[in-house]
């Protein structure tokens, strides 16, 4: 009875090793940073972003990052009523649920000039990776199409696609392994 339970654990180990391995990291603006040499549509028209990955803004002390709570405080640059601003200078945002999420720099002139990225985040178990401009995922705020924020409707990812794959893959040969391993010690 206790090989059994301990088989049973082992199998849990491994499945949740898997779920930990699915969710990614996005380094917003890559190897540059939270920064306004950045093009954000440009950048981020190629990123899928699922739920419980995590968003990674690094930046110097001239910028901060400042959450905003809809599509049109994010197409004017209104940052009077933020969700949320951080100022560290390496913040990470945990996507937590499926929607649009729009998150702008809040130093004056720089969201105006193009420093904010929209990150639709859909479920964790989607294999659709979003085409750029398309806000069809998300099955909110579909009607956006305007400057600077079509091309960022998949958001601030940061690495690729693949990554996540070779991810997934460890995640599951941790889980058969420790499947595997229990059978063998079970007998």
């Amino acid at each position: 009875m206790t090989m059994q339970a301990a088989l049973v654990i082992l199998v849990f180990i491994g499945l949740l090793a898997v779920k930990t391995t699915l969710a990614a990291q996005h380094e917003i603006g890559g190897k540059q940073g939270w920064d306004q040499s950045v093009d954000f549509d440009s950048w981020s028209s190629d990123k899928s972003f699922k739920v419980g990955d995590q968003l990674v803004f690094k930046y110097s002390s001239l910028h901060s990052v400042v959450e905003l709570g809809s599509e049109t405080a994010y197409k004017s640059c209104d940052l009077g009523t933020p969700v949320n601003s951080l100022s560290s200078g390496n913040d990470v945002v945990k996507l937590s649920k499926t929607g649009t999420r729009y998150f702008a720099c809040g130093t004056p002139g720089h969201c105006q000039s193009g420093m904010k990225v929209k990150v639709n985040v859909v479920s964790a178990d989607s294999t659709a990776v979003p085409s750029p401009g398309s806000d069809s995922s998300s099955g909110e705020d579909s009607g956006d199409s305007s400057g600077s924020d079509s091309g960022s409707s998949t958001g601030s990812g940061s690495h690729s696609s693949s990554g996540q794959g070779i991810r997934a893959s460890i995640g599951y040969i941790l889980a058969v392994g420790s499947l595997v391993i229990g059978l063998v010690w079970a007998f």
